[in-house]
């Protein structure tokens, strides 16, 4: 498999491999995702899962539900891959892991993503501890929630309000992988990919594991495509009979257009190598994962913006006299002032959801960073460095004024002249020079 690798890459032909994989893959009917009852029960119009594999609802008299069954009858492996819920599918998303008694759910996407909504958000946050699925009579309670820096598990009690019997839920959540896109390295995506599969979750004693993004295409067809070719390489004697591209023909027949760019193809091969050496039994890999990963730094949302630049010194760093300090005072109070917005005390802050308007879904709580100051009114990050780099005779009118008004404490700066000094100055110059006129014209 290294040396394919090698060869396609040597070559740079991804993007005609990728292609020749598009032209023979399965085109199966989608009859019952193109029924005019279902169009609202589809994100994409051109992503619908085939009618051979889909899973069908048991409860209400529409049974449909964007999700395909994808089985890998070899290495006894079952996952269920469907869209980001809807606003109006969400209870259809948790009936479905109902039914399946599926144990833990993979989300490979965030809520929002480059400005546009790309899954409904369909589990209680912080701020909510529970919600309640009023169509098909679920309840969610967030037990607990582990923060790593670009992965979240999630805890949670799942409750049938109709029979009153409740389970627990595992809901890991990968928050920086790109649409479109591949993970940060093989190594944060076999470290997640691997913290799955401790859990118990992908075991075939368990249901189907739910594998979403925002189609459940791409990226969910790349964390099971490497996860089976794992498998693969482990229950067989020949690790090198493993083949990813049919391994993803085969997978392509249960739900279309798994993996969605040559880049994602590359990515799965990558990580296949990687976490071979793994299986052919180097155990001090999955430490050297987790540490490359860098899992226990703070998530981006989380971690503090970076520190300003000092304030830039006139004539490069060298003080000139000046028969004008009050200017000099008045340019340095604006910095002063500029930069003490950003000393304030620092608070994160849970920003509540709010509603999109793109198709109605709801926006991601997003964890903020709310700067708090008692002495000036707070002002952005990028703002206070526009403000740093401006030219000092740029600074907004307002500020200077009010830098004005403020009473003048600060010792005077090293090379300029009292204000007193200038004074005497400018008398004697006076004198001397009506002195001299006095003579000039009377003698």
């Amino acid at each position: 498999m290294e040396a394919e690798f090698r060869e396609i890459d040597e070559n740079g032909s991804w993007t005609a491999i990728y292609q020749e994989i598009r032209q023979q893959s399965c085109d199966l009917s989608c009859k019952v995702a193109k029924l005019p009852e279902n169009k609202s029960r589809n994100r994409y119009r051109d992503v619908s899962p085939f009618d051979h594999s889909r899973i069908c609802l048991q409860l209400g008299g529409n049974d449909y539900i964007n999700a395909s069954l994808i089985t890998v009858k070899e290495a006894q492996r079952n996952y269920i891959l469907t869209q980001g819920p809807l606003p109006n599918t969400c209870g259809h998303f948790w009936e479905m892991v109902w039914e399946q008694r599926t144990r833990g759910v993979v989300m490979l996407n965030r809520v929002i993503e480059k400005g546009s909504v790309k899954c409904a958000q369909y589990w209680p946050q912080r701020e909510e501890k529970d919600v309640i699925f009023e169509d098909t009579k679920f309840k969610l309670t967030l037990i607990s929630e582990d923060v790593k820096s670009y992965y979240t598990v999630r805890q949670l009690e799942f409750e049938n309000l109709s029979t009153q019997e409740s389970r627990e839920i595992l809901h890991f959540h990968y928050t920086t992988w790109p649409d479109f896109g591949v993970p940060e390295s093989p190594a944060s995506f076999l470290n997640f990919l691997f913290k799955v599969r401790e859990s118990g979750c992908l075991n075939s004693d368990q249901g189907p594991v739910v594998v979403h993004c925002s189609a459940g295409i791409g990226r969910s067809g790349t964390f099971c495509l490497v996860d089976t070719c794992l498998l693969l390489m482990s229950l067989r004697k020949d690790a090198s009979t493993v083949r990813i591209r049919e391994v993803l023909l085969e997978m392509r027949r249960y739900r279309m257009g798994l993996i969605q760019t040559a880049d994602q193809l590359r990515f799965s091969y990558l990580a296949v190598i990687e976490g071979a050496k793994y299986i052919k039994g180097d155990t001090s890999l999955q430490e050297s994962w987790k540490e490359l990963s860098n899992e226990e730094d703070d998530p981006p949302e989380f971690s503090p913006p970076p520190p300003l630049p000092p304030p830039r010194e006139p004539h490069n760093g060298k003080v000139e006299p000046s028969f004008f300090p009050e200017n000099n005072e008045i340019v340095q109070h604006v910095q002063i002032c500029s930069l003490g917005s950003s000393q304030g005390l620092r608070q994160r802050n849970i920003i509540a959801p709010q509603p999109s308007s793109e198709g109605g879904d709801q926006v991601d709580g997003h964890m903020g960073i709310q700067e708090l100051t008692s002495k000036a009114p707070a002002i952005s990050q990028q703002e206070q460095q526009q403000q740093l780099q401006q030219p000092q005779h740029e600074m907004k009118e307002p500020e200077v004024t009010a830098a004005v008004k403020q009473p003048k404490e600060n010792p005077p700066v090293p090379g300029t002249w009292s204000p007193l000094l200038t004074n005497v100055c400018l008398c004697m110059a006076l004198a001397l020079s009506a002195y001299v006129c006095y003579r000039t014209y009377f003698h």
